[in-house]
């Protein structure tokens, strides 16, 4: 997986014209120094702190921008959890079902593909796991 800076983004959210405020550059520079796949709750709570006039509405609708410019993506791993990925390369995810932790790992997504799907416009593909990590076994 290719790494993801703060640069790169920035040139991006500019190139489609997107309004580069202090909110969004710091949301944006949480995501990157973050990559664990945080909940709109875990993204304000943790830069309210630095950030007290910051509310979840901003982190909300920053989040909802930055998916629309295709620069992060809605991963669902449990039901009603939205989480945010900053890592928007095709790649699975595994969830460790004792610490919680959510990793990526590389997988060949374009393979995945069954005969009995022909008929059916895939609009995306997701393969997430669960089990124990390393660390908890």
């Amino acid at each position: 997986m290719n790494a993801i800076t703060f640069e790169n983004l920035e040139r991006e959210l500019k190139n489609k014209k997107i309004n580069l405020s202090h909110q969004r550059l710091k949301i944006l520079e949480y995501l990157i120094e973050n990559q664990t796949h945080p909940t709109v709750d875990q993204i304000y709570t943790d830069l309210q702190i630095d950030m007290p006039t910051l509310s979840k509405t901003t982190v909300y609708n920053t989040l909802k921008l930055l998916v629309k410019a295709d620069l992060v993506k809605v991963i669902t791993i449990e039901d009603n959890e939205a989480r945010y990925d900053i890592n928007i390369e095709n790649h699975g995810h595994i969830k460790c079902e004792s610490c919680g932790t959510i990793y990526d790992f590389n997988i060949d997504t374009d393979s995945l593909i069954s005969s009995d799907l022909e008929d059916f416009k895939i609009d995306e593909k997701s393969v997430y796991f669960k089990g124990i990590c390393p660390r908890c076994r």
